[in-house]
Parts: C-alpha cells; structure tokens; sequence
C-alpha cells in the first residue's frame, strides 16, 4: 500500500463521503471545501490539484474506491470491513536550515537592515527645492517610511526608533510622522520603490535562475459598501491591495512587482515581470499556477530564453504549436518529471507568506496611493532581509548602485 492508498484509508475511515449521482464529495484534508470524485473504473478523476497536475491516482480517489468496496448485505444495509493494516509515517520533504546563519541574521538583522536601507536611499536623487520653507529630502523620505514599515508599529510609535535613526546618523533631518504619511500618499514615491526593489534583488543575481510568479492581496482598514437588493439588506467588504510578483525560488528575493487594479488578472502581466527580470537575472525556468498558461505568456518565456512549468487546463490541447505544444506533450506524458519543476512554484507562496507573517497582511493606509507605497515598502523590507540572510548563509557583501554611474540616480 502506497503513501496516496494509506491516506485514502485514513479519510474514508474519519470522513463522511457523500454520494450525489453518481459522483462523490470528498473533504479536503486541508479545510479548502470539498473535492469532486468520479469513480469511473477505466478515468477515474479528481477536482484535487494533486490529480490534476500530475494525473494519478489521489488520496480522495482511493478513499472513493475504499467505500465502495465495502460489503454489503443483501437487505440492503452497510457492512464496514475492518482491515488490519501497518500505517507509516509519512516523511514529508523538508529543506535544510542553517541555524548558525540564521542564528545570526536574525540577531542582527535590525542593525544591518538599516545600514542597507541607508545604502539603498543614497541612491535617490534629490527633486529640485522650490520656493518655501525646505522640505524633508527624499532620501530621509524614503529612509523612514520604509522603516516604519519594518518596525510594523503606528506612526506615532515609531518616532523613538527614528530618533534613535537620526542620532545615529542614518538620516539627515529628523521628521514628523505627518511627513511619513506624506511620503506614501505621493505618487513620485511609487517609482522610487520599485526601483529600489530591482536594486535590492541585485545582490543575489549570481544566486538565482530559476523564478515563480503569483499574485497575493493585503487588505485595508477601510470598506466599501453597497445595497443588495435581493436580501434588502447593505453589505461591506474590505477593500484590498493585489499585488503581482515574481521571485526567485531559492532565496524567495523579489525581482520584480506590479501593482495595479485589485480585480487585475495576472495573465497579462507575466510578461512585464519577466521583462524587468531579464534585465538583470539569468532566467533558467518559470513557474505559475493554470493562471498563466496562455499563449501570450509561453511565447515571452520562449523569447526569454527559459522554459516554462505551467500545468494546462482540461480545456487546452497541443494545437498551439512550438513551445505551447511540446509542453503540453511533456506535461502530459512526464507528469512526475514535469511536477518536480513545477514543484518550485510553491516558494512563490512562501514568499508572500514570510511578508505577511513579518510585516502584517494588511496596510495601514487609507488612499489608494498611500495603500499602494506601503506594500511596496512591505516587499522592499523583505528584500533587504532576505539579503540580511545571504550575508550570513552565503558570505556575500551587497554593495548598491555600483555597477554604473547611470542607474546611481532614481526619481
């Protein structure tokens, strides 16, 4: 018995299977709902992403397959046939940490977070000063809006660390936490961070080939409302940030962002993010969910020199030609081969969880600008801790903005 058969036992011994038509509801071991089972004996198929990616026989399947054959009594009633059976543990796939590095990126991950952050802003340059009283300089912007973001505390709260900040010289001019919230509900900062994003993954170029995309949302303080007319009653729901990324899948750094509209598909975006990749990284593969199989997005990875591990839908077929369709042959006929690639994806997902666990799944802000720059803050803050991790793991020594006198300079 197999580890899928041993777990199918497991769920159809704790778990009600409900029969409806010829199909069965299976319960998803993880909490997500329930999972569709045809019992056919010749196709049996699964709504589980296990049996669609990789085209065997799942856990659910066999748990189906366990119930039926159970025996039954000629009046009709169910007779359960209890079977003896030895249960090993599953040994689950770990990923080895080291501790002495960790150990030590995460003791001094404050101090040298604000030494690269610091690096980092010496690269903005200075919109020219108008009429008035002067303002804060964008560098000491930048400096404090991220690392008030870092330290996941309100704005007024944080104006101990930023004095400390200042004292010690990490910035020039001591700031309001007014002049925090300016920063962020400004336009002119967005580009800046994402600019600072590219330059913070530099670091770990030599590092990283292979990169998964996906997209995530941080949700905000402040709602929509709206009448429903069927039930006579008015709703509300959070409003929220979607954010669109691809990362490396070894040292989950993000090399490339966008933001846009919170209902905006991530198809049509691949590409951009790949673009903004290419130019600095070696691109090996590419992974994604169904999300990004299209054609659009083959023929960017293609051109991009990569190969791409994106399972196809039920829908799709090899008639696209070139790349499209050897993938699609490969998929098909080399599913255990094509999941080990595809297997990557899953760093993508930690990636967005290491943010949110680190520096909170929502935003603080409340206009869409502001809600904007403190995401991209969030995924700066994870770059250069990420880098932190390097500088220990790997002995690397990042330096910024030193490759050319050209990109010195953003804003």
């Amino acid at each position: 018995m197999n580890e899928r058969e041993q777990r199918g036992l497991k769920i159809a011994a704790i778990c009600r299977i409900d029969h409806k038509g010829g199909i069965y509801l299976v319960p998803s071991q993880s909490g997500a709902g329930k999972y569709t089972v045809c019992p056919d004996p010749e196709n049996p198929h699964c709504t589980c992403p296990d049996h669609e990616t990789r085209g065997v026989k799942c856990k659910h399947i066999f748990a189906v397959e366990f119930v039926i054959n159970r025996e039954q009594s000629a009046d009709g009633s169910m007779t359960k046939t209890v079977q003896t059976v030895t249960i090993t543990e599953e040994k689950r796939q770990t990923y080895k940490q080291v501790w002495p590095a960790y150990n030590k990126a995460q003791t001094n991950e404050k101090a040298k977070f604000r030494d690269l952050l610091r690096d980092l802003c010496k690269g903005i340059q200075e919109p020219p000063q108008g009429k008035g009283r002067p303002r804060i300089s964008m560098a000491d912007a930048i400096f404090s809006a991220a690392y008030k973001v870092y330290s996941t505390v309100s704005g007024r709260r944080f104006m101990t660390d930023l004095r400390e900040a200042h004292a010690a010289g990490f910035i020039t001019r001591l700031p309001c936490y007014n002049s925090i919230f300016g920063c962020l509900e400004s336009e002119a900062t967005t580009p800046i961070l994402m600019a600072m994003i590219v330059e913070s993954s530099l670091a770990l170029k030599a590092v990283e080939v292979d990169f998964a995309c996906d997209a995530s949302g941080f949700t905000s303080s402040r709602f929509v409302k709206w009448f429903d007319h069927k039930y006579n009653v008015v709703r509300q729901k959070h409003e929220w940030v979607k954010v669109h990324i691809m990362c490396g899948v070894k040292t989950n750094v993000v090399t490339a962002v966008e933001i846009r509209g919170k209902d905006a598909s991530s198809t049509p975006l691949l590409p951009a993010l790949l673009t903004t990749t290419k130019e600095n990284f070696t691109v090996r593969e590419v992974s994604g969910d169904k999300e990004f199989g299209s054609l659009g997005n083959y023929d960017a990875i293609e051109a991009a020199g990569a190969m791409p591990f994106i399972p196809f839908k039920s829908i799709h077929t090899g008639k696209g030609g070139g790349l499209w369709a050897q993938m699609f042959h490969y998929f098909h006929f080399r599913r255990e081969e094509f999941g080990e690639h595809y297997h990557k994806r899953s760093n993508v997902e930690s990636t967005f969880s290491m943010i949110k666990a680190k520096f909170r799944d929502h935003v603080r802000s409340k206009t869409d600008t502001a809600m904007r720059n403190e995401a991209l803050c969030k995924i700066l803050c994870h770059n250069i801790c990420c880098v932190i991790q390097e500088m220990y793991e790997l002995g690397i020594e990042p330096t910024f903005w030193a490759e050319s006198e050209k990109t010195a300079k953003i804003g």
